[in-house]
């Protein structure tokens, strides 16, 4: 069905209409009482991805999506749901108006409108003039769609996607869940507790725990690496942050985002106050991390473009998702979960390269994990948060993909397609750094060699790690100088070679200044194309399409174990890191997933109980 709204005809600007009532997916048909209401015709495309026409009639003044009152014409009565999961008026009577004609806009299926004339127009508006004598009822009835099944399908999506999504998010069982995703899961929380013990001790953790220990509640919850406890709201933030803080954590490469930092950080907090099984929390996991990537997937990358952090952004709905899943949430009370988490959107790029980076996925940690609290308490939300007019996706975002999210459900997993990172820098970085290791490795060379680099790299690479002179290690993250010259003075690229250490040693500062990449809209951001140009003038060059740690060249369970070790040692006892270990990887036989935090925290800490 497609739902007729009714509104005032005034003398209003335009641009109300604009702004205020229609979203880029829909076109609008006209029924109009009274011709004099048709004074005006014309043709406009919003701009964005998508066309919007629609014919202007008498500069439609738009209150209803707001559900404001009209100063002329009072309040408007909600009855009958609406094409954005909120709910409209059912006829033009419904509208409580004074004075003055009503016009009647039925939403249809996305299509396209042609130009018209002013003649074609008249003509068109004398016909449709003659509805004003049809009585209301035949007005406000329903038309058949006269969309294609594409279109259809795409407007569909559109009205009640947060329901759907949360509907999803809690009827997947167990078994629902294939055996290759399950294991990726595990291969995403195995990392997930290695990037977070190994980002621990870092200065921006340090600062974080000192600034809110004095201010949080019992302690309820570990810190993987450390032996202070937190209330579970600031756990889950400061895990979530030590786990982005080394750029090291895992990334779906289809939309850079770094899902376990929000997701799982909320879920093991949770799981030390609400007591949960090893496969509970496995399926959370992977359904909070499947929530993440469709809903950044609909919205990627004009979002991203736009200035926003998506781990942030995004990750916050997965880990309300996960921790609503644990904590046995109801439908309704899922979709208020996620609503909140819509209402707490964080992370902006600009914050790339200090501190702030890492607060973006630990905020969304605790934020996600809030809304599903509260909504287990009966606060409510909007039941269309995620495509709502004003709601995240069209507030956030100039595009808006809906079927990211809802098309196949439980048949297409994006979890499965979740990397790990061999290198501790952003994943833009990392073709150039494989192909520099390589060709290190291979040509045997030393820095007093190296006549100059030269690379042709993806447009988004400059954007992104354009950084010359990095003064700390947080910097060389997003400076692919820096990543160049020490990948190849040293033939690595782990937690050591972004150090304070490592953007200040002089051997490394001399290669950086012979780095000299250009950028090239033909390269895609996977791939590289490095000469490098020896004193000797020898050319070694090297096209990487796809770097190691790539759904194309994945990294073995070997790898990511070999990266466990570096990233836990020093930091816990031999032993613990292999009870630790095993633990991540037994996760499906734990009684209780709460003792994978114990074996990953310092000191022998008993666990605190409560619940929800």
């Amino acid at each position: 069905m497609k739902p007729v709204i009714a509104l005032n005809a005034t003398r209003r600007t335009r641009q109300r209409l604009d702004r205020n009532l229609l979203a880029p997916r829909y076109v609008v048909e006209c029924a109009v009482h009274g011709p004099q209401a048709l004074s005006r015709g014309g043709h406009h495309e919003k701009s964005g991805t998508h066309r919007l026409a629609f014919v202007h009639v008498a500069c439609i003044t738009a209150w209803v999506n707001r559900g404001r009152p009209s100063p002329r014409f009072g309040p408007i009565r909600r009855l009958a749901p609406g094409p954005f999961g909120q709910r409209m008026c059912r006829s033009p009577g419904t509208l409580m108006a004074r004075a003055g004609r009503f016009t009647m806009i039925r939403f249809a299926e996305e299509t396209r409108m042609p130009r018209l004339s002013r003649r074609s127009f008249l003509g068109a508006a004398a016909s449709v003039a003659t509805l004003g004598a049809m009585p209301r009822r035949v007005l406000a009835a329903p038309e058949p769609s006269k969309a294609g099944p594409a279109e259809a399908a795409r407007s569909l999506t559109a009205v009640g996607v947060t329901r759907s999504l949360a509907r999803w998010v809690l009827e997947v069982r167990h078994e629902d869940v294939p055996a290759g995703v399950r294991k990726e899961a595990t291969r995403t929380l195995l990392n997930y507790v290695a990037v977070a013990v190994g980002g621990s001790r870092h200065q921006a953790v340090e600062v974080a725990v000192a600034a809110l220990l004095p201010f949080s509640g019992p302690g309820q919850a570990g810190l993987f690496g450390r032996a202070e406890r937190f209330d579970v709201m600031n756990a889950a933030f400061l895990n979530g942050l030590s786990s982005h803080v080394l750029d090291y954590d895992d990334t779906h490469l289809k939309t850079v985002i770094h899902p376990s930092g929000p997701v799982a950080s909320a879920l093991l907090a949770l799981a030390e106050y609400h007591p949960m099984d090893g496969r509970t929390c496995l399926d959370a996991l992977a359904v909070g991390v499947e929530a993440t990537l469709r809903i950044g997937g609909a919205v990627y990358p004009d979002h991203y473009d736009r200035g926003w952090h998506i781990t942030g952004t995004a990750g916050v709905f997965g880990a309300a998702a996960a921790a609503g899943k644990a904590l046995g949430l109801t439908e309704q009370q899922m979709v208020w979960a996620l609503g909140i988490a819509a209402s707490q959107p964080v992370g902006l790029r600009e914050s790339f390269g200090s501190m702030n980076k890492s607060f973006n996925p630990g905020r969304a940690a605790s934020n996600g994990l809030l809304a599903a609290v509260l909504a287990a308490k009966g606060f409510t939300s909007s039941d269309g948060m995620i495509e709502a007019v004003g709601g995240w996706a069209q507030t956030l975002s100039t595009k808006q993909d809906y079927r990211e999210i809802s098309e196949d459900l439980g048949h297409r997993w994006e979890t499965a397609l979740n990397t790990y990172k061999p290198f501790a820098c952003g994943i833009v970085l990392h073709p150039a750094i494989d192909a520099a290791i390589q060709l290190r490795n291979e040509g045997r060379i030393t820095p007093d060699q190296v006549e100059r680099i030269d690379l042709r790299v993806n447009p988004l690479v400059l954007e992104l790690t354009g950084k010359k002179t990095p003064q700390v290690g947080l910097e060389g993250k997003f400076s692919v100088y820096h990543a160049v010259a020490v990948a190849l003075a040293e033939g690595a690229a782990g937690v050591k070679q972004f150090s304070d250490r490592a953007v200040r040693d002089q051997v490394v500062v001399g290669l950086r200044e012979r780095v000299k990449p250009v950028s090239d809209s033909s390269v895609k951001p996977a791939q590289v194309d490095m000469t490098i140009e020896l004193e000797d003038g020898r050319k070694l060059h090297r096209r990487i399409e796809h770097a190691i740690g790539s759904v194309e060249h994945p990294m073995s369970d070997e790898a990511l174990e070999a990266k466990f070790a570096d990233l836990t040692e020093g930091i816990l006892p031999p032993d613990q890191a292999r009870r630790l270990l095993e633990a991540c990887w037994g996760v499906e036989r734990l009684s209780n997933a709460a003792e994978i935090v114990r074996a990953g925290v310092v000191g022998g800490i008993v666990k605190g109980r409560g619940s929800l």
